[in-house]
């Protein structure tokens, strides 16, 4: 079924509900992909079928204007059901995110692209995480645009993907090394994807490397420049608006992880032990979601900058660390059970790992943050 949404009803749709509709034939499916290494795509085309997809886009520019918290809180229900659906979604809707929000609040000519999205129900990727500040591949300057050679790892989605939103360094001569961002689309030519996503946990995400081999971007295709390795204005709005999203589908693996607990540990006798390591569970998860619940509000209320940053990546931390370890105590609490994979959670807790991973790492993220809270350079 396709929704078709007049941009006056757009208000009324309830996403989370959309989402938890969809989450039990999702969940169902859920270890058949994993055990399989299966990419989702049947999962991400249901959701594209009923706008999930285009709900970011304003609606002045074809979509459906869902808030970010909305998403975030559709990706929590997505998570519970199946890690990669929620987390190989929520990489999409995060630069969809961060382009809905540079074009109201800085005029930005993001608007061209939101368009699309819309019109043609893209779906974007995103090799960010694996970039991030340093940037990654080497694009050589050449009449009309830059040829464009890279390795792009982790690109969530990639399978059914439309454009490819990526960077690449340019060794300037007067500015010195300068990270291009651009997105280019997974059928030019040189694009291909290497089939390298054979992981511990999210196995459904189809988050393939993607390979540029002699790639043409034109000039006019390049969105941004910045100097390599180096805190800029757009970081700081893509880390208040896109972890909350990200970070989501992680605590919706946790929330899963938890009920999935709950249930087997009522049908135990009464065990003060059992009791103790359930309130454990629940206090680490209530960590993950306050953590979580701050993410989002400072989203929608900050203006973006170090000091909204840092405390973004702070967020980053403690949702993964609260949902990493729920899932753990959650396995405790089921006990020798648990470890069997048909009862859900040695998947969940292979998943949650990946909670690890994306930017900031802890390490940095700590460094940040000091750095922040004592007023130095976050450069230095």
């Amino acid at each position: 079924m396709t929704i078709n949404v007049k941009p006056t009803d757009a208000a009324t749709i309830d996403w989370t509900a959309r989402a938890a509709a969809r989450a039990p034939a999702f969940a169902a499916a859920a270890a058949r992909h994993d055990a399989e290494d299966e990419f989702v795509a049947a999962n991400l085309q249901a959701l594209k079928a009923e706008g999930f997809y285009k709900a970011l886009v304003p609606v002045e520019l074809g979509g459906y204007g869902a808030s970010q918290a909305e998403i975030a809180h559709a990706v929590r229900v997505l998570g519970a059901a199946c890690g990669s659906t929620a987390l190989a979604f929520a990489m999409h809707s995060h630069v969809v995110a961060v382009a809905a929000w540079r074009w109201r609040h800085q005029n930005a000519p993001t608007d061209g692209l939101l368009k699309r999205v819309a019109a043609e129900n893209l779906v974007l990727v995103s090799s960010g995480g694996s970039d991030w500040l340093p940037g990654g591949g080497v694009a050589v300057k050449v009449d009309g645009g830059f040829r464009v050679t890279a390795r792009k790892a982790f690109a969530s989605g990639a399978p059914i993907g439309d454009i490819l939103n990526t960077s690449a360094i340019h060794d300037d001569p007067e500015a010195g090394p300068t990270v291009l961002h651009f997105g280019v689309p997974l059928t030019a030519e040189g694009v291909s994807m290497v089939e390298t996503w054979k992981v511990m946990g999210m196995r459904g995400t189809g988050s393939q490397d993607v390979a540029l081999d002699n790639v043409f971007v034109a000039d006019a295709a390049v969105a941004g420049r910045r100097p390599a390795g180096k805190w800029h204005p757009l970081f700081h709005i893509i880390s208040l608006m896109a972890f909350p999203i990200i970070y989501a589908a992680y605590a919706g693996v946790a929330d899963g992880a938890r009920a999935l607990a709950i249930a087997a540990a009522k049908k135990k006798a009464a065990d003060a032990h059992v009791a103790s390591i359930v309130g454990a569970m629940e206090n680490a998860h209530m960590a993950m979601d306050l953590a979580l619940a701050d993410m989002i509000l400072r989203a929608a209320t900050v203006a973006p900058g170090p000091d909204a940053t840092s405390r973004a990546m702070q967020g980053r931390t403690l949702v993964g660390q609260g949902a990493i370890r729920t899932v753990e105590l959650a396995l405790e609490a089921m006990g020798g059970a648990g470890f069997y994979r048909e009862k859900g959670l040695e998947r969940a807790f292979r998943d949650v790992q990946g909670a690890r991973f994306h930017p900031l790492q802890e390490g940095p993220q700590l460094a940040l943050a000091g750095r922040v809270a004592l007023g130095w350079d976050i450069d230095g």
